[in-house]
């Protein structure tokens, strides 16, 4: 007569691998991304092109390289539009599996709650990472090939571009974990679509920066350090608005999804699904 054996404990690879395996099979969230990283270097096309009949209307050429980075490279509506989907992919992640219920079928499986959270924090990181990182290089190519016919572009040497390269390919990873803390937090689609949109995108310019207190919570919003660290100019010393600084914006970038993901465990081992 054998005696059974305990079965093995999972380990945290397989629930990368199984978390990986879900988001695979979601076909909606591939078409996403490409409709969203098409969206953002089609934009920073049409802003150097714009760019560029601009300075052959007005016949000028620059005498240095021109700093349209921030403006042509970096354009901002497309990267809105990217953060917006990444943090509703981010969300979906979890709140897909709260909806149709797989998520009591895999805590059965897998009790440690926390480890779960985890690995999907670790697949939208790589994942977003991966598509951030594309996305930031496609479009500064683009942007300054077209604006290269005018001896207007920079290179990826040029003073700032590779602190608005990084940053550009890290927001994405960035909004992907906040949409998931979200997720896991309010659980619901609707309710989370709109929190993640007015958090990322709507909440941000009702501060100004103009005052003190507003403006620190102004730069403490993700959009904000993205504009920041993106701008390859100094802010006006003699303006009248408080700057962000530059250390500041990446502690912003560092905290906000080391908060969302730390929340989002705490509160699922607390709560029941």
């Amino acid at each position: 007569m054998t005696t059974p054996t305990a079965p093995s404990p999972v380990r945290f690879a397989d629930l990368i691998a199984g978390e990986w395996i879900k988001t695979r099979s979601l076909r909606s969230i591939w078409w996403t991304i490409a409709l969203a990283g098409l969206f953002v270097i089609g934009s920073a096309a049409v802003a150097a092109v714009a760019d560029r009949h601009n300075l052959a209307a007005t016949g000028t050429t620059p005498r240095g390289p021109a700093d349209f980075l921030a403006f042509d490279a970096c354009p901002k509506p497309g990267y809105m539009t990217l953060m917006l989907v990444a943090g509703s992919v981010g969300a979906i992640t979890v709140v897909s599996e709260y909806s149709s219920g797989l998520i009591r079928t895999t805590t059965v499986a897998v009790p440690a709650r926390g480890s779960l959270v985890l690995a999907k924090a670790t697949v939208m990181t790589a994942l977003w990472a991966a598509v951030g990182t594309v996305v930031a290089t496609g479009s500064f190519l683009v942007s300054q090939a077209i604006l290269n016919g005018r001896h207007a572009g920079v290179s990826i040497t040029h003073p700032g571009v590779p602190r608005a390269l990084v940053a550009s390919a890290l927001l994405a990873p960035v909004c992907a974990l906040i949409g998931l803390g979200l997720g896991v937090l309010i659980r619901h689609s609707a309710a989370t679509m709109a929190t993640c949109a007015f958090t990322l995108l709507m909440l941000p310019p009702v501060f100004s920066q103009n005052k003190r207190w507003s403006a620190d919570v102004n730069h403490a919003m993700v959009a904000t350090a993205w504009q920041r660290l993106v701008q390859n100019w100094e802010p006006d010393p003699g303006s009248r608005a408080f700057s962000a600084t530059v250390a500041g914006s990446w502690l912003v970038y560092g905290l906000w999804p080391l908060i969302a993901v730390v929340v989002a465990v705490l509160v699922v081992r607390r709560r029941d699904v």
